[in-house]
């Protein structure tokens, strides 16, 4: 594989054409954390309101990524993908227009909807690569896709200050940053390369069968077991909604009774995808058996969840708090800081094609998903020592072996969920993706308490920073080791993990088929 993949035919191209599209996507999602500052001073922001359009990113990316699951799995990613890149453009040019704070709080949640692209391209890939090479596979689509972010913010800060043609903030002498267009352009783009797409792939190779569930208004599971613990599990995706929710409320975006409407809100959907997950499991629960041979356990999805939790979800935690971190451990300014802990999202261009090719070496899925997972606790729990009295060459060396097992992790989880259930895939990866966002607000909403509870409300100073820091690292590592023990000893190794074919498939993958052209 590592020799045909600088190939641009048969299913090369799709791989290529479909990380470029989730690359577009988290270039869009991370659009506005580059130009928050000229954002800010454009429209006399405090720092409360920054932070809410930051919450605002991300607030309903998690129903976001269990809706598109339902419409990846009826109607598969080519079109899935394409009507998503081209949504990309409507709220980017909304908030590239938006003339008051309202509005750009409304945009960015509805911009926060395209951070759920990542879902739609794990089924892609899993359809054109056999179960034997779908680790690398799924570990370059997401690795190289998620650098969008980073390509955000090193692109985007340049093409903003030429496109406003050198002029200079009077008061400060700082280079202006034409926002606005950047922000529109990045949308267009997007929609761009969603047609571009549509016409130049395919949802499977040609003379198979997309296998799809009969009813995609929820997760089918097979055991009236399973369905009552994804109920279990479908509480903190609502439960973490009503977090952001009250995270709003905080900031001051609204009061008290709004709060309780957004929570009453969120209670009636919950109830609304409990409703849909009984409709295409009632005949289960009515007394339906089935075969064998077509059975899956959900609690082996529920612990990649808690896998994606641990290693997604911290990912996003400490991306947002290294660059202060190391910026007051090592007093170091602003701009090195911020080079230093980019070297963590860096990682991800070898990290997730790493962990996912280790996952298709090693003969076991499950093994190297614990061996990762616990390597990355240790490394969390090294990272809680890091302080002033540290040479700074081995702090950032930590920092980026703790990166690599975090995000090689990502891939060694996507390197097994395709091969949990086929028809179902969609869903099973909108389950585990969302969970990644779950944990990445319960993270951030720690860390921001932290200080709060170590003081006792009193004042913050250094010290408590600093341990409050110290703490977090620990919190996260010990619950990465906790999660290493649930894959070791309880996660099984799916069916089938090494074969030459995908469950249903009667023939073995073809590699040399060319996509049609639609153009």
């Amino acid at each position: 594989m590592l020799g045909e993949l600088l190939s641009f035919r048969g299913r090369y191209k799709i791989l290529h054409m479909t990380w470029f599209a989730f690359f577009l996507s988290f270039f869009v999602w991370f659009n506005l954390a580059p130009l928050a500052t000229q954002v800010k001073a454009d429209f006399g922001l405090e720092v409360s309101q920054i932070r809410t359009l930051a919450i605002c990113n991300v607030a309903l990316t998690v129903p976001a990524r269990i809706i598109i699951g339902m419409l990846l799995d009826r109607f598969g990613p080519r079109i899935t993908y394409t009507l998503l890149l081209i949504y990309a453009a409507i709220p980017c040019i909304a908030f590239a227009s938006a003339q008051n704070f309202t509005q750009l709080v409304i945009s960015r949640l509805a911009l926060s909807i395209v951070g759920a692209g990542f879902v739609i391209g794990i089924r892609m890939v899993a359809e054109w690569f056999p179960p034997k090479e779908i680790g690398l596979a799924e570990g370059i689509y997401g690795g190289w896709g998620n650098f969008g972010s980073a390509g955000a913010a090193l692109t985007l800060p340049t093409i903003g200050a030429w496109l406003a043609f050198g002029a200079l903030n009077p008061a400060t002498g700082e280079a202006l940053l034409n926002w606005r267009f950047c922000i529109a352009g990045s949308g267009i783009v997007a929609a761009l390369y969603g047609i571009l797409y549509f016409f130049n792939v395919q949802d499977h190779p040609p003379g198979k069968v997309y296998q799809k569930p009969k009813n995609a208004r929820g997760l089918e599971v097979t055991s009236v077991r399973d369905f009552w613990f994804l109920m279990l599990m479908n509480l903190p995706l609502t439960g973490v909604l009503m977090l952001l929710g009250w995270r709003l409320k905080k900031v001051g975006l609204y009061g008290d009774n709004i709060l309780f409407l957004v929570w009453a809100g969120l209670a009636a959907l919950y109830l609304f995808q409990a409703y849909n997950c009984w409709i295409v499991n009632k005949d289960l629960l009515s007394g339906k058996k089935y075969p064998a041979k077509d059975r899956y356990s959900f609690s082996q999805v529920a612990i990649l969840e808690l896998t994606y939790v641990v290693n997604f979800g911290s990912e996003l935690a400490v991306v947002s708090m290294l660059p202060a971190f190391f910026e007051g451990t090592f007093a170091l300014n602003k701009t090195l800081a911020g080079a230093i802990a980019a070297s963590y999202a860096f990682m991800n261009l070898v990290s997730r094609p790493g962990g996912g090719f280790i996952s298709d070496r090693l003969g076991s899925r499950k093994n190297t998903m614990a061996i990762l997972t616990a390597c990355m606790g240790i490394g969390y729990m090294m990272m809680g020592t890091v302080g002033s009295s540290w040479w700074l060459p081995l702090a950032i060396l930590l920092t980026m072996a703790c990166s690599f097992f975090v995000q090689a992790g990502e891939g060694s989880t996507f390197a097994i969920v395709p091969l949990v259930k086929r028809r179902v895939t969609g869903q099973i990866a909108g389950n585990v993706g969302a969970y990644g966002n779950v944990g990445a607000v319960a993270y951030l909403t720690i860390f921001s308490l932290l200080p709060e509870w170590l003081s006792g409300g009193g004042e913050q100073t250094t010290a408590i920073i600093a341990q409050s820091n110290t703490v977090f690292f620990q919190m996260m590592g010990i619950a990465a080791l906790a999660v290493a023990f649930l894959c070791w000893f309880v996660l099984k190794e799916p069916e089938g993990s090494f074969a030459e074919h995908h469950e249903g498939e009667d023939e073995p993958s073809q590699v040399v088929i060319e996509p049609k052209s639609y153009s």
